[in-house]
């Protein structure tokens, strides 16, 4: 019998160096995890073990077009599915890129990248299923949920000599070298006892097998194979039909769904499925999909994007950032192109035309499909956006080019609604007769920005003012100028004249009356803010603290020093409500020349910081002076 088909008890000579390891500690929370907790569906074991089999024989197939002199044998490439029900086995045996004995052990022995308590807190409030294939180890680590013990036979590609591993799941493995094995990879199940209420179920039964594999890997695109029930040659079991090659009349939702499930390891159903196809003088399919949440490292800097290239359905890579924007890293599905070079890298991919024209295409469908959501499904569109919206804002700093399809999709808190946000349609929609901009505050939380004093004005005349608390929304509003012809004015930023009915003498007789407490204040806080004014966006309060159009804002000025940047301190302007009582009373005490103004203009000007949620430069002298001011008072 060829060395490919032994059976899994055949023993090969082995040597006498046998090594007992222990698994990295958090690789053994991981198993217990997997075992006790994870999974409700025990079933999805095979699928991971299927998926880890068709990526080696997808990268086995890949290395051999790149590397001319690789000893490799891709002629009949494919997957056994091997059982055994007196010994109560199932195996699982691929002739793909197989692994070294360091692969083993990095693969299998850590979680490597994924080995963080972080991904351990989301896998133990059930959040982090849909991420666990990552790996061939994270999702090695399924068998265990089935299987009393594991044994794993591997030769990688283009070596003489091959690895076997062996654990029961309880904290070590052993690990040894084997003088002659196949290329590839066997796992080799050796099933715990059937018990139906906990979901263990026959696996060591051919018709459960073969129903499992038609229900997760029918899609697959090497042959499953697996010998008929009596003996006999072995037959495939999958259909291996391309879902994205087949015309969209004849894909079943569940069909589309189990895809997904395979590109993603999402456990959910896909919020959305897009079907793109393009002829002529360069061809190519994608099959993508908007997923229904966010994986927990959308935000992190290792993650990775979604997207896979194949060629004439021979896969390329995974994660292939040349076809997707980092914007839309969540996007997860298969491109196949016609006309690319099978040998083809990333360097290359960065300079093909036929990838930028590809790329630009398939970003205006993805955009296009949310804005239909929005017309169409809006509570689908809802979902998309409060799960994915912070990333895609990040679009309107990259992606001049769809930066209005960005903004025609993107909603935002506002004061119109506490409950529901807008749209920027919707609001110039609404927008008061005279109204010349779209006005926004940026901060950390809705609550600190309703109180804001910045506010104040705009409330009490009706304007709508949105509402902006990503950290990303203090970045793109400085690069986008406006939005159909509607600038995009901060109401902390810039003079804003809301009186634009008021007798203009009366405001000169105004700047007038207070112009010498004014220059007083200019110059007594001068370490502090560029000028003193009256302001006219107060309505309560005495004071406030605004920026000049183009400065940076205190929130943004923090962030660029968080990330190392040497950020030279932006001064920013104090403004005075002329009708607040304090105010009058400071300028009549100014007139006076009292004794101990000073203090009361520190204590104006930090009582302005805290009302927008600012800093304050030296909190105990805050608390100080205003302990002393209470002392007098009383």
């Amino acid at each position: 019998m060829p060395a490919l088909f032994r059976r899994p008890d055949e023993r090969f000579p082995v040597s006498a160096n046998v090594e007992t390891l222990e698994f990295q500690s958090e690789a053994r929370q991981l198993l217990q995890l997997m075992i006790h907790s994870i999974y409700s569906n025990k079933d999805t074991f095979l699928r991971e073990l299927v998926s880890n089999a068709s990526d080696a024989l997808d990268k086995v197939r890949l290395e051999a077009f790149r590397d001319k002199e690789l000893a490799a044998d891709t002629e009949d490439l494919h997957i056994d599915l091997e059982v055994d029900p007196g010994a109560r086995t199932l195996t699982v045996r691929d002739n793909g890129i197989g692994m070294s004995r360091d692969e083993v052990v990095t693969l299998i022995g850590t979680i490597a990248k994924s080995g963080t308590a972080e991904f351990l807190r989301k896998l133990k409030d059930n959040q982090g299923g849909q991420d666990l294939i990552g790996q061939f180890g994270v999702g090695f680590y399924a068998s265990f949920m089935v299987a009393d013990k594991v044994t794993l036979l591997t030769r990688k590609a283009g070596e003489t000599g091959g690895t076997r591993w062996e654990s029961t799941g309880e904290g070590t493995y052993t690990i040894e070298p084997v003088e002659d094995a196949p290329q590839g990879t066997a796992v080799t199940l050796h099933l715990k006892p059937e018990d139906t209420e906990e979901h263990l179920y026959d696996y060591a039964s051919r018709g459960k097998v073969v129903e499992i594999v038609r229900r997760y890997s029918d899609f697959i695109t090497w042959p499953i194979r697996m010998a008929p029930e009596g003996g006999g040659e072995p037959e495939t079991v999958n259909s291996r039909k391309a879902l994205w090659a087949r015309s969209q009349s004849e894909v079943t939702e569940d069909e589309y769904t189990e895809f997904y499930k395979h590109v993603s390891h999402d456990w959910t159903e896909p919020l959305e499925t897009i079907r793109l196809s393009a002829e002529g003088v360069f061809e190519y399919q994608a099959l993508l999909f908007l997923p229904k949440r966010a994986p927990f490292d959308l935000f992190t800097r290792d993650r990775k994007r979604g997207v896979q290239l194949y060629v004439k359905r021979v896969f390329i890579m995974d994660d292939c950032e040349e076809l997707m924007p980092e914007y839309l890293r969540f996007v997860k599905g298969v491109v196949d192109a016609q006309d690319l070079s099978l040998n083809v890298s990333r360097e290359i991919l960065q300079r093909d035309r036929q990838i930028q024209l590809m790329r630009r295409r398939l970003v205006r469908k993805v955009l296009a499909t949310v804005k239909s959501l929005m017309a169409d499904k809006p509570e689908s569109y809802t979902t998309f956006w409060s799960e994915f919206g912070r990333a895609v804002k990040e679009g309107l700093l990259d992606d001049a080019d769809n930066r209005d399809a960005i903004l025609d999709i993107a909603s935002f808190d506002s004061t119109h609604d506490k409950e529901r946000p807008t749209t920027l349609a919707a609001y110039l929609e609404r927008m008061k007769d005279g109204q010349e901009h779209v006005y926004y505050l940026t901060g950390e939380s809705r609550a600190a920005l309703e109180n804001s004093p910045h506010l104040e004005a705009f409330l009490a005349k009706g304007y709508e003012v949105l509402l902006l608390t990503d950290a990303i929304d203090e970045m793109w509003v400085g690069s986008v100028p406006e939005y159909q012809g509607k600038r995009l004015q901060s109401v902390a930023k810039g003079q804003v004249d809301l009186d634009a009915d008021e007798d203009k003498e009366a405001a000169k007789e105004r700047e007038e009356e207070f112009s010498g407490l004014l220059s007083w204040l200019t110059e007594q806080l001068g370490d502090a803010v560029k000028e003193v004014r009256l302001s006219s966006r107060l309505t309560t309060s005495p004071a406030c603290v605004v920026g000049d159009e183009y400065d940076l804002t205190p929130t943004l000025e923090k962030m660029y020093r968080a990330m190392g940047q040497d950020m030279p301190q932006v001064k920013r302007v104090l403004e005075l409500n002329p009708s607040h009582p304090l105010v009058t009373a400071l300028r009549t005490a100014h007139a006076e020349q009292r004794p101990d103004l000073a203090d009361t203009a520190e204590l104006l000007y930090g009582a302005a910081l805290l009302a927008e949620g600012g800093d304050l430069p030296d909190p105990t002298r805050f608390v100080r002076l205003l302990a002393t001011k209470l002392e007098k008072a009383l």
